[in-house]
């Protein structure tokens, strides 16, 4: 009994595998060939306009883009949901530019304090002297 149990336990984990979604952004060129409807030159030419134009917007992008993906393909990765359109989308430069963005703003300011610091100096040493200069010219009379 307990060897039938783990027997389902495999089968069905084994078809939960079968049905995963691809990612078309992220996906290799063999994952790629496992779609249906995709064969290894459609796989190719899906992994080379990824890499020479960046990740797809959407399974639409997706016919857009790749000669050879008609509205067929793309209906029927909708409707058996096989493949999807995810990770490597342009969210994350996003948040990097804006920390690099607080990082920038954040080191301005410490060069403007600096800045501020050296000038306060220089005023202060320039009024030391015009003050001993003023000193001198009275003590001249």
């Amino acid at each position: 009994m307990h060897k039938l149990i783990l027997a389902f336990i495999g089968f069905f984990m084994a078809m939960g595998m079968a049905f995963a979604a691809v990612d078309l952004n992220t996906a290799d060129q063999a994952a790629l060939d496992g779609l249906k409807g995709i064969g290894p030159v459609k796989a190719k030419a899906i992994a080379d306009e990824r890499a020479k134009n960046g990740p797809f917007k959407n399974l639409d992008d997706v016919q857009a883009r790749v000669k050879g993906i008609g509205p067929a393909t793309v209906a029927g990765w909708k409707k058996d949901g096989s493949a999807v359109v995810g990770g490597g989308g342009a969210a994350a430069p996003k948040s990097d530019a804006k920390a690099d963005a607080k990082a920038d703003k954040k080191s301005d300011k410490k060069v403007d304090k600096k800045a501020d610091k050296k000038a306060a100096k220089a005023d202060a040493k320039a009024d030391s002297k015009a003050d001993a200069k003023t000193d001198a010219k009275s003590e001249k009379k």
